[in-house]
C-alpha cells in the first residue's frame, strides 16, 4: 500500500518563522512611522499630505507580505502586515506626543489603531498573494487592492482637497503599479480592472466615514 507524504515545500511554508520577521517589521513600522511625521514639516504646501496618506501606509504592510514571508502561509504574513501597521501608528502618534508637544486627543491615534487592525492583515495577504499567489486570480486581487487605493486618494485629492498635482501623482500610481508589477500582459490589464473597481469602492468605505469623523 503506497504511502502519502507531504510535499517538503508545504513542510518549509509550515515551518517559516513568523515570530522574528514581525518584531522585526513591527520595528521598521514605527521608524517610519516617526518618519511620516517628520516629513510633514518637510515637504512643501499640500505635498505634506503625501506624507500622511493612508495608501502610502498600506504599502508597507503590503511590501511586508511579499518580502517577509515569501515562502510562509498567508496567515503569517497577515500578522507581519498588522505589524507594521500598528508600529506606523505607534511611530506616528507617538513621535508626534513626545517629539512634538502632543498628540491631542486619543480618538484619531485609536481610530488609525483601528484601521490599521483590519488594513494591516489585508494589504499583508494582498503582497503574500502578488508575491506567492498559486493562481492569477490571487495575484490580480492582491495587486489591483493595492493601486485601487491611490486611486481613491487621487479622487479625494482630485475632488475635495483640490490639490491637482498630488491627484496626478496618485493617478500615475495607480496605473503604473498594475503595469510594472504584474507578470503578464492579461494579468496587467486584469489588475488594472480590479484597481478600477476598488478605488471607488475603498473611497465609499475609507475615505467618506473619515471625512465624517474629521468633520
Amino acid at each position: 500500500m503506497a504511502t502519502i507524504t507531504a510535499d517538503p515545500a508545504d513542510r518549509t511554508r509550515d515551518r517559516t518563522p513568523w515570530a522574528g520577521p514581525a518584531a522585526a517589521v513591527s520595528g521598521a513600522g514605527v521608524l517610519l512611522g516617526v518618519l511620516t511625521n517628520l516629513a510633514q514639516g518637510w515637504l512643501p504646501g499640500a505635498w505634506q499630505q503625501i506624507a500622511n496618506s493612508g495608501a502610502v501606509w498600506a504599502a508597507v504592510a503590503f511590501a511586508a507580505g511579499a518580502l517577509l514571508y515569501a515562502r510562509g502561509a498567508a496567515g503569517k504574513a497577515a500578522i507581519g502586515g498588522l505589524g507594521a501597521e500598528l508600529g506606523l501608528v505607534a511611530g506616528y502618534y507617538g513621535y508626534a506626543e513626545f517629539g512634538r508637544g502632543g498628540a491631542g486627543s486619543l480618538f484619531f491615534p485609536l481610530v488609525w489603531a483601528g484601521m490599521a487592525c483590519v488594513a494591516g492583515p489585508l494589504f499583508g495577504v494582498a503582497g503574500h498573494w502578488w508575491r506567492r499567489g498559486p493562481d492569477a486570480r490571487r495575484r490580480v486581487t492582491g495587486l489591483g487592492a493595492l493601486a485601487g487605493l491611490f486611486g481613491m486618494e487621487g479622487l479625494d485629492y482630485a475632488w475635495i482637497l483640490h490639490y491637482t498635482a498630488q491627484a496626478w501623482a496618485c493617478a500615475v500610481l495607480f496605473v503604473l503599479i498594475p503595469l510594472l508589477m504584474a507578470r503578464t500582459h492579461k494579468e496587467r490589464a486584469l489588475a488594472l480592472g480590479v484597481a478600477v473597481a476598488c478605488a471607488p469602492l475603498a473611497y465609499a468605505v475609507i475615505e467618506l466615514p473619515l471625512q465624517m469623523l474629521s468633520g
